[in-house]
């Protein structure tokens, strides 16, 4: 384990932590208005740890749905981290079995988006750097999910004061962050008016797997240029 490394990763995700620590509040008020105790609500993010399948997990919680609905509902909202997953296998191959336990789990988003960018920039992914990483989100989450439980109903609906909208304007910050690469406008093009199509048709949450494989099955499909600098598959 690298101190440097450990240390340079936290950093890089200080900025990250506090602009996710809203959603692990969110979260922790609607598991409460939900009709969950503190303590579940700590152990779900915990032990689950992903936001958007949190919320439509605890949405659908006390309702009259089978249990399997829910778990593929959770399922489909986080469908993408089976290509994040793939995504960065070559960047962290060198991880053991446990490491790699690790990696994934904490896997989210901004993780994703950092560790892919520094690996195809030909840096070397560190599990040090990735821990530090991934534990200065982690953390900061399961703090704001318990105090979201304690405050949430100081809030009241967060729907009137906007708070639901941070999500998808995080998740459009991160599509962004990909916009110089090849072919980046007809595939969110395509996924998004898949997902719109799906929304309306299937409806929530299938419409997010729907508008991933959409996008996916084009992005396959189009021919993608070359570039002369470009560091995916060199491994750390």
């Amino acid at each position: 384990m690298s101190k440097a490394d450990f240390i340079q990763g936290a950093r890089l995700a200080a900025p990250l932590c506090v602009s996710a620590a809203p959603f692990g509040a969110l979260f922790g008020a609607v598991a409460v208005a939900n009709g969950q105790t503190i303590a579940e609500a700590a152990v779900m993010s915990l032990t689950l740890f992903a936001g958007a399948s949190q919320l439509v997990g605890i949405e659908l919680f006390g309702q009259k749905i089978a249990p399997w609905v829910i778990v593929l509902s959770i399922f489909a909202v986080n469908f993408r981290h089976i290509l994040y997953s793939a995504a960065i296998v070559p960047y962290v191959r060198h991880f053991t079995p446990v490491q790699k336990f690790v990696t994934f789990f904490l896997l989210t988003d901004p993780q994703f988006a950092e560790t892919l960018k520094r690996g195809e920039a030909g840096g070397e992914v560190s599990f040090s750097w990735y821990l530090g990483f991934g534990l200065m989100i982690y953390v900061p989450w399961q703090v704001t999910t318990v105090l979201g439980g304690i405050f949430g109903q100081l809030i009241g609906d967060p729907k009137l004061i906007g708070i639901d909208v941070l999500l998808p304007i995080y998740f459009m910050a991160l599509v962004l962050g990909f916009r110089k690469r090849a072919n980046f406008l007809p595939v969110v093009a395509m996924s998004g008016a898949a997902s719109v199509i799906g929304y309306h048709t299937i409806g929530s949450p299938w419409h997010v797997s729907v508008g991933a494989v959409a996008g996916m099955l084009l992005a396959a499909a189009l021919p993608v240029k070359r570039q002369a600098k470009h560091g995916g598959g060199k491994e750390a």
